[in-house]
């Protein structure tokens, strides 16, 4: 099956695509892939890329999915930078029990903030 060029995905962002903040095209030394991923039967592919605009230094984070000839982005505004887009990419996606017991900790807070973080 076709096998999409990722540098020349990274150059159409960089061309098709602005800042949301400042309205500045991308720059492709700026754009930075934190995932991928390539079907091998089907003409698909899928990108999560981060980018920080060279002008007013906001980041973006795209998620990008190829499928024939349609592309999809979602694009959002985040404050991670891509030195914290790199360190966080290694740690474990979380596990469905991890949201139920940050909800629970949520409804049973009471706004005693230094009681919460206190370890123990």
């Amino acid at each position: 099956m076709r096998k999409y060029d990722i540098k020349k995905v990274l150059g159409w962002l960089g061309f098709m695509l602005q800042c949301p903040v400042c309205s500045t095209k991308y720059q492709v030394s700026n754009i930075k892939v934190l995932d991928s991923h390539q079907e091998e039967d089907f003409p698909e592919a899928h990108l999560l890329i981060h980018s920080d605009c060279h002008k007013c230094k906001s980041s973006v984070m795209f998620n990008i999915d190829i499928s024939g000839p349609d592309i999809f982005t979602v694009i959002a505004k985040t404050d991670l930078t891509k030195k914290d887009s790199s360190k966080f990419s290694d740690f474990p996606a979380l596990a469905l029990d991890d949201c139920i017991q940050i909800h629970e900790s949520i409804q049973s807070f009471d706004g005693d903030f230094i009681k919460a973080l206190k370890t123990k």
